[in-house]
């Protein structure tokens, strides 16, 4: 009986004393450190802020192009032979009516002369037959028979010379001379390409823009084009010719544009940003690119408004009160991007405060301290659009 009481005892004590432990533990001790949350002073971001400015831009469609020759041709001959002379080197400008290459022709030259030799026995027996009609020694059928032979041999004699004609590969046009594929003395088929022929100057380039722009695009209007192998120079060019279908399956429109290529500089093939310029100037409301968080939900900026810190914060920084800002999250419109500058449509005016950089790490109303000295330097190369 007495072990019994005494164990009943226990057992309560150790009841009592889990109880008062979990009360502590869930209740007491959440609201200790509720009252500790509540007083101690909110945190302070320190922010780098930037002044929303004006600017004038040219609004400008962009667009990735590729450059064309101006005329571009593979030389390839009409019928096949051995190379018997090799006029031309790799990289080689060459002018209008420049012999390329002569494939072997000794074969047509001298058919040539036979047929020359037969043209000319052929004229002078229709000669004969004129007399002989004259004076009514012949007849009107052999006339024309003869007629008919020096017609035929003159034709073979103009079919021998379009054959040799074709063995000679001439430049159609100026330009310059891409690499060349035979050598001399090699046997080449019908169709078979030994240079390739291009006018660089000028040059074109074509790029495709979306339907929606074309409300925007004219033909005269000018381009600014960069390449990355000349970086930093900027070409001048303009619209030449705009295409008079938009493709089904891209709703894009290819655009042609042509610019000056004096210095030959620019080669077809090479890979070219585009961007037209389009309209008159306009004043736009420009930011840092790294002032504008983009989302799902929405492009949004942080501004700065003046804020009392709260009272802890206030008596552990008195000397600090006057750089205590708050934020204030603003939902934007965003518009074109040159470099590192981005346009802003709505929701941010010119001369606004804007948190440049330190507003991952916000939420609104949050509490800033602004450094003057924080800021990214911008690289001196920027990345490509």
């Amino acid at each position: 009986m007495k072990r019994a009481i005494a164990f009943i005892v226990v057992f309560l004590l150790l009841g009592g004393l889990a109880g008062g432990l979990g009360y502590f533990q869930f209740i007491v001790k959440p609201e200790m450190i509720k009252g500790f949350i509540s007083k101690a002073p909110p945190p302070v971001t320190t922010v780098a802020v930037t002044v929303a400015s004006t600017e004038k831009w040219t609004p400008k469609i962009r667009a990735i192009g590729t450059f064309r020759a101006f005329q571009g041709i593979d030389i390839a001959p009409q019928v096949g032979g051995v190379i018997r002379r090799l006029e031309i080197e790799s990289g080689q400008d060459v002018e209008k009516g420049t012999l390329l290459a002569q494939i072997d022709d000794s074969v047509e030259q001298a058919d040539l002369q036979a047929n020359l030799a037969t043209l000319k026995n052929a004229e002078l027996s229709l000669e004969r037959q004129k007399q002989l009609a004259t004076g009514g020694s012949t007849t009107k059928a052999s006339l024309d028979a003869a007629q008919a032979q020096r017609d035929a041999t003159a034709a073979a004699v103009e079919r021998t010379k379009a054959l040799i004609a074709q063995k000679s590969l001439i430049a159609q046009f100026s330009g310059r001379l891409g690499l060349r594929k035979v050598d001399q003395g090699q046997y080449i088929s019908p169709g078979v390409s030994i240079v390739t022929l291009q006018q660089l100057d000028p040059i074109y380039v074509d790029f495709p823009i979306p339907e929606q722009n074309l409300d925007e695009l004219k033909v005269g209007q000018e381009m600014e084009i960069s390449v990355d192998a000349f970086a930093g120079k900027m070409f001048k060019g303009m619209v030449r010719s705009i295409d008079a279908r938009v493709s089904a399956d891209t709703r894009n429109v290819l655009v042609r544009g042509e610019i000056q290529n004096k210095d030959k500089q620019l080669l077809p093939g090479m890979f070219a940003n585009v961007a037209v310029l389009a309209g008159e100037v306009k004043e736009y409301v420009t930011l840092p690119r790294t002032a504008v968080t983009f989302s799902l939900y929405g492009n949004a900026v942080f501004a700065v408004v003046p804020a009392a810190p709260p009272a802890g914060a206030a008596q552990a920084a008195p000397a600090q009160s006057d750089q205590i800002f708050q934020s204030d999250r603003r939902f934007v419109r965003t518009g074109e991007v040159r470099e590192d500058r981005i346009a802003i449509l709505d929701g941010v005016k010119a001369g606004d405060r804007v948190i440049s950089e330190g507003q991952i790490k916000l939420t609104p109303n949050a509490l800033v301290r602004v450094d003057p000295q924080a800021g990214l330097k911008p690289s001196a190369t920027l990345p490509k659009e």
